[in-house]
Formats: structure tokens, sequence, C-alpha cells
């Protein structure tokens, strides 16, 4: 009766279970996983966001495939204050960067066809594949005082059913920039083949370093579609906004962009009022981003800071995003460590296998959690691991 497409695993994981049991004996929790903003205690001007919404020409319906002609305006202004050259024909508005990446996958591939994606990265890539029929096909990251593409792995992993290859800029988890020499390689590779890049920049804002790091949406190289969106730039998920932009040679943009108009024109899915609040959600979004920025910054020296007093782990350098890797002894499983810190100090985080590390001996935490909640976790893991 059902397709064989959706039918997955859906029994809870070990740590999910224990997680559940323990909150539901109320038990004292930190958790070091959390990743919505909107509950993590950053101030926002309630006033100004419901004041958007109140917009009355959300009482007229002037359906568009792309979206409203004065939201893309308003994304077109985000890139082109990152120095990228986006018109608002190249854009369009979708519910969020899920939906994106399955119009994505609509316009590349056929059933069974593959699609390259990086590891460590983030799980929700593999349910997004299962249900458009897709293989996915992994290309590893190399850590050596920082992280970089395996290239050779990634050119070996192609076949004649590739169809495109994603970057995460920065990644998640583990917080590296796609570098200009690596971004002129890919191009390389996926012109000689005749593939797309997928890039995902919906961390791009997120940098710890001074300069803004360049993005994928003015590549002219080779067809990319760029997505990003309103849940980690203005921290507001709730909003369910996104959207991709289409980049590349003149004649494959004007292909790609006819058939992703059909695409998008058969959902129609972003709700008027939402994409009349588009541009003040983004005029907001410098306030969010500078409290969110800070915390990280504060978080990562308070992390620097207890790791300095032990010696037994470390963390793995982050350049961006919202997340940090912690090397930790690999005397057992990360999945089994993880339990051992929930059930014996109270203390969430996520297993390295959650993103695809291969080998046991990490730990993914938030680095957006409130601070006294990081840093006695941290504390309550490293005295753990004496």
């Amino acid at each position: 009766m059902f397709a064989e497409r959706t039918n997955w695993n859906l029994e809870p994981n070990r740590l999910g279970t224990a997680l559940a049991a323990h909150r539901a004996a109320g038990k004292p929790l930190l958790d070091l996983t959390v990743s919505n903003p909107t509950e993590c205690g950053f101030a926002y001007d309630r006033e100004a966001i419901l004041e958007a919404l109140r917009n009355p020409g959300a009482l007229e319906y002037e359906p568009n495939p792309r979206g409203l002609a004065s939201a893309r305006t308003a994304v077109a202004e985000y890139y082109a204050a990152r120095d990228a050259n986006v018109s608002i024909e190249d854009l369009f508005l979708t519910t969020s960067t899920s939906e994106a990446y399955s119009f994505a996958f609509r316009l590349f591939c056929d059933p069974g066809d593959e699609i390259l994606i990086p590891a460590p990265s983030y799980p929700l890539f593999d349910f997004l594949a299962d249900i458009q029929d897709v293989k996915l096909v992994r290309y590893p990251l190399l850590y050596d005082h920082g992280w970089q593409i395996d290239f050779h792995s990634l050119e070996q992993a192609i076949t004649p059913r590739t169809r495109g290859v994603i970057v995460v800029h920065p990644n998640n988890p583990t917080g590296h920039f796609t570098r200009p020499a690596e971004m002129l390689r890919l191009n390389g590779t996926c012109a000689a083949r005749e593939i797309a890049i997928i890039a995902d920049e919906v961390f791009l804002d997120f940098h710890l370093g001074v300069q803004k790091q360049v993005s994928f949406a003015g590549n002219s190289s080779v067809l990319t579609i760029t997505m990003s969106g309103l849940s980690k730039i203005c921290g507001l998920p709730q909003m369910k906004v996104a959207w991709l932009a289409v980049s590349g040679p003149q004649q494959l943009k004007e292909r790609a962009l006819a058939r992703l108009e059909v695409i998008a024109d058969t959902y129609l899915s972003v709700s008027a009022p939402v994409q009349l609040a588009i541009p003040k959600f983004l005029a907001q979004r410098h306030g969010f981003q500078e409290q969110l920025m800070s915390r990280v910054r504060r978080n990562l020296a308070e992390l620097d800071r207890q790791l300095a007093e032990q010696k037994n782990c470390s963390r793995l350098e982050v350049e961006g995003g919202w997340y940090g890797v912690l090397r930790v002894p690999a005397m057992r499983s990360d999945e089994d460590l993880a339990l051992a810190l929930l059930n014996e100090k109270g203390v969430y985080v996520h297993p390295g296998h959650f993103y695809d590390f291969t080998a046991d001996g990490f730990l993914v935490v938030s680095l957006i959690t409130p601070e006294r909640t990081f840093a006695e976790g941290i504390r309550r893991i490293f005295a753990f691991l004496q």
C-alpha cells in the first residue's frame, strides 16, 4: 500500500529514547544541542515583526511562480551587499531550503540519479533525497588544521548518473567555508563533467573572521543553484521563507529558469503576508546576527578557557556557523558516550556519527546555547572525561 521510498526505520535510536525518558521523568537537563534561535533568549523586535505581517496588500492574491517582485528585490539587495549581482528574475522564493532542495533535485534528477554530498554534513539530506528518488553519494572532507574538500575522492565518486555536487558553505556542523581555490577547482571539475553545483548558504552571514565570505550566487562558470533563507539569516524559522538563486552560463541558466518556473508554478507555496514582510525582516537581520555571533564568540572563548585546563579533549577549528566539534577520547562509541553524559551528568550532546563522522571520538555542540548552560555543560563533559 505504501511507497518503498518511505519505508524508513522509524524506531527511535537509543539516544532519542533515553532523552525522552529523561524529560518524562522531569530530570534537569543541560541541552547543548539547541538550534532554534527563538528559544535561545535572543531579543527580537516583536512589534516590528508583527507590524510587517499586517500589510494590507496581503488581502489580494497575485500568484507569481518566482514570488512577489518586492520580496525578490529585497533578496537581490541582500546579495548586492555581499558584492554578488543577482537579478530578481534569477530568484525563486520557497517555503524552506528543504523545498528549494526538492526543486533542485526535480530539476536535475530522474529516479536513481546521483547527487554528491559532503561528509561530515547535516543528516536531513537522506530524507530529502529519498522523497525525490535521488541517490546520495558522499565525498569526504579532510581535517588537517582546518577542513578541506578531498577532491581526489570527489572526482572518483562521479559516475555517468551524477547530476550535481552539494556544497554547504559554511558546512554544518564543521563550520568551515569553501575557499576560493576550492571554488575554482570545483568549477573546473563540474564544468568538465557537465554537472551542477548546489550551494547551501544558510549560515553564510555567520563568520568569525573579519572579511565577508564570497557567495556562490555570483558563480558564472557552472550552472549553480544557491540557497538561503530567513530561518538562519534573521533567526525566524517560523516564517517559512527561503529562496534559490540560479547562476551560470547564460544558455544553461535560461533553460534551468524555464523548468524551475513550471516546478514553482505547480506549488505556489509561499504565503502573501510573509512575502510582503520579507523586506522588513531582512532589514532587521543585523541586530539578530550581532547578538548571535556575540554569543558564539563568548561560548567559544569559554570552551577554549576550559580546554586549556585539561589535557584529554580539544576542539576542531571553526570559521563560522553555530556549531562546535569536540575531539574526545575514543574509548567507546560516540553514541555510548552521549548516552553516558545524558544519564550520568544530565548533559545532552550529539554524537559525531549523527553527522557522518566516520570515526568515533567526536561530539557536536551548539554554540548558540545560553551561556550559563553552555559553560556548565562543558564543565560536566570534561569532568566526566578526566
